[in-house]
């Protein structure tokens, strides 16, 4: 009888690049889309429009990209040092943090006696690998990876801007903001479908979410725009 073998997916495993990617998107759509309806509400015309768009991706993508390296970079000299210092641990000192690393299997369930042999199974396979993952909660899977994150964040702002852009480029400026908005509401349900699935949470809630924000922030700016806007014609 052939024996099946199965690939697992876990959803844990897309959470550094997923995070940023999703991040990226959403406020790729809804900055520049926000900003299409503020111009859109304030001017007839639809170069200042169309500039508007442009100029909120490229400032948006970079902001993005720059943000989440720093931010990322930040939880990764965290980490760095943290395994630095229990490397440090674990050569002046290893009896006791085998100990620790004992202590916390039988915190996991195990007997002390089967406990202290899992402990130094690990610590004689790979002492700093066994008190990273089970002392630190640091692995491969969840280590902060900034260069990774920044490119996605990027990249996928800009993917995001796209699609209001277009709107701008190719709608009736007389109705810049109502087409504008339904527009962008649909791409962003699409994201928060994309999003959950994913990420294994609930479709029509990731689509809710998103969606109120989205109208909330979109409705704000095209509040900014009809007060402060000086319509030409």
């Amino acid at each position: 009888m052939e024996s099946a073998h199965f690939l697992e997916t876990h959803y844990i495993n897309r959470s550094g690049w997923l995070r940023a990617a999703v991040l990226g998107a959403n406020d790729g759509i809804l900055s520049t889309a926000s900003l299409v309806i503020g111009v859109a509400a304030a001017t007839d015309l639809r170069n200042p429009i169309v500039l508007a768009a442009l100029a909120g991706i490229v400032a948006g993508a970079f902001s993005m990209a720059a943000g989440e390296y720093v931010s990322v970079s930040s939880q990764s000299d965290i980490e760095t040092a943290d395994l630095k210092r229990e490397k440090m641990e674990l050569e002046s000192m290893p009896e006791a943090e085998l100990t620790e690393l004992a202590k916390i299997y039988e915190g996991r369930g195990l007997k002390q006696e089967l406990a202290l042999e899992v402990a130094k199974a690990l610590t004689q396979h790979n002492a700093l690998e066994a008190h990273a993952k089970d002392e630190l909660g640091i692995n491969e899977i969840t280590q902060a990876k900034p260069l990774q994150a920044a490119l996605a964040s990027g990249a996928s702002f800009i993917a995001g801007g796209l699609l209001p852009l277009l709107v701008a480029v190719l709608a009736p400026v007389k109705y810049m903001v109502l087409t504008e908005y339904l527009c962008s509401i649909v791409f962003l349900a699409v994201t928060g479908m994309m999003a959950a699935r994913a990420g294994g949470s609930g479709i029509v809630k990731g689509i809710l979410r998103v969606c109120f924000w989205g109208t909330m922030a979109m409705g704000a700016t095209a509040l900014v725009g009809y007060l402060f806007g000086v319509q030409t014609g």
